[in-house]
């Protein structure tokens, strides 16, 4: 993208005025995207992001800016703007730059770039052809997008950090409807591989189906009753509710200032015993996993929770000033345009040894949340209030009628604490996560758990 020389020239005038740290984050982005409507192709495109964002750090002051001119001027006319925030103390040099090695364990088995957008659509319409499986399915949504993100990182500190990172992912959207509603179901599965994923990893026909199956079951639910009972919480998305509720709240950009309910807790105890829970960016080919951080450092598996316990933070090198800790490969930003911050990559439950079975039979009366969908989270309390997709009466140990309308209200850290029973079957699911620095991919994930007693809101009153 640029030489190492005008790296070096650009860095220099950003430490020209007293600032203790520089970095310059280049990248170059390849994006298709293809989505069917009911059959009817809707969207073939292509396109291509380019820019460089350079980031100027002094103690606890840091400034950013970006651009899409990286030619020798336009970098160093962003420098310059930049470089006034600092008051001229000391004139400091950026190190002698070297090309630091980077592993790549997320390549692609089966390119993109290989497969024509014929080929593509062919393909998605045998997928959207799945779902038809019903005459109340009155609309399905098919979409495919790959990725292919090229970066090129230099510091003050003489580093120079290359990685690619290459992504595909289909989202399935199914719309059931009869005379009592409409019902709508989604899935996104996705992964840091090529078409492989799709091809053979998964059989994306039978997702299909599934998600046109879930929208027909719930044109049958029941309103859902409200009031404090127990819970199961579906795998796979279900994590949601620990991403949302518990996760952003140890991220260090809110911990590092005092904005989250589990800041200073680091060796309490702040789940169940029989909670463990770790945020993985080494996963090979995980949705969120990464070769190095947006900061260019590897990426790893941090415990976050271990036997109850919290462990870890996720830490930025920015953020870990504040906190005196070390950073753990957690600095991630959506492109060129945002700074960087503390975020999650993967972040899940881990298993535990009991069985789906057991945990439903041991519940008299609650509430089977089979699939989450969307909430609110307030991170510097936890307090949370999201909806279930997909979601089951449990009368007397054993699933009965599925229900519509219910959402579960309560905080992270009271959650974690109610915990008592987690399955045997992990499971991880793909999203988007949006924060202070964009938007980025990530997994959620967990395996079936039982929360002894939340809060369910619904619409057909108090039992």
């Amino acid at each position: 993208m640029i030489s190492k020389n005008l790296a070096q020239l650009v860095l220099n005038e950003c430490l020209s005025t007293g600032a203790e740290f520089a970095e310059i984050f280049l990248e170059e982005t390849e994006e298709e995207k293809i989505s069917l409507d009911s059959s009817i192709v809707e969207t073939v495109s292509s396109s291509l992001n380019y820019g460089a964002g350079i980031r100027l750090i002094s103690g606890l002051q840091s400034v950013y800016g970006h651009t899409n001119n990286i030619s020798k001027k336009g970098l160093l006319d962003l420098a310059s703007m930049l470089k006034q925030s600092f008051a001229k103390e000391r004139i400091r040099y950026c190190s002698p730059i070297a090309k630091v090695r980077v592993i790549a364990k997320h390549k692609p088995e089966i390119s993109y770039q290989e497969i024509s957008k014929e080929e593509k659509i062919k393909f998605c319409k045998k997928i959207e052809k799945s779902m038809h499986i019903d005459k109340r399915i009155v609309r399905t949504v098919v979409g495919l997008l790959d990725t292919t993100q090229k970066v090129q990182i230099f510091n003050s500190e003489g580093k120079e950090i290359c990685d690619t990172r290459v992504r595909g992912r289909m989202s399935l959207l199914a719309v059931a409807k009869d005379e009592k509603g409409i019902e709508t179901s989604f899935q996104g599965p996705g992964a840091q591989k090529g078409m492989e994923f799709f091809y053979k990893e998964n059989d994306m026909e039978e997702i299909a189906r599934g998600v046109a199956e879930s929208a027909l079951t719930m044109l049958n639910a029941k309103e859902c009753p409200s009031g404090k009972m127990p819970v199961v919480i579906g795998n796979g998305f279900g994590g949601v509710i620990f991403h949302e509720a518990c996760g952003h709240s140890l991220e260090a950009s809110s911990v590092s200032k005092n904005l989250s309910v589990f800041a200073n807790k680091l060796g309490e105890q702040i789940a169940s015993p029989c909670v463990n829970a770790v945020d993985d960016g080494t996963i090979k080919g995980g949705w969120g996993s990464g070769n190095v951080d947006d900061e260019g450092y590897p990426c790893q598996r941090n415990v976050l929770i271990k036997n109850g316990i919290l462990t870890s933070y996720m830490v930025d090198s920015f953020n870990g000033k504040r906190m005196s800790a070390k950073q753990t490969g957690s600095s991630r930003r959506e492109s060129y345009r945002y700074e960087p911050t503390s975020r999650m990559t993967n972040t899940f439950i881990l298993p535990g040894k009991n069985t789906f079975d057991e945990m439903i039979s041991s519940i008299k009366y609650g509430l089977y949340a089979k699939s989450m969908g969307g909430g609110s989270v307030n991170p510097a309390t936890g307090e949370f209030n999201f909806a279930c997709n997909e979601a089951y009466m449990i009368e007397d140990g054993k699933i009965t009628y599925p229900v519509k309308g219910a959402t579960l209200i309560g905080s992270g850290k009271d959650i974690l604490m109610k915990i008592d029973m987690i399955g045997n079957d992990l499971k991880r699911a793909q999203g988007m996560c949006g924060a202070s620095s964009g938007s980025i991919p990530v997994d959620v994930g967990q395996p079936t758990l039982r929360v002894s007693e939340i809060t369910v809101g619904g619409s057909g009153g108090k039992n």
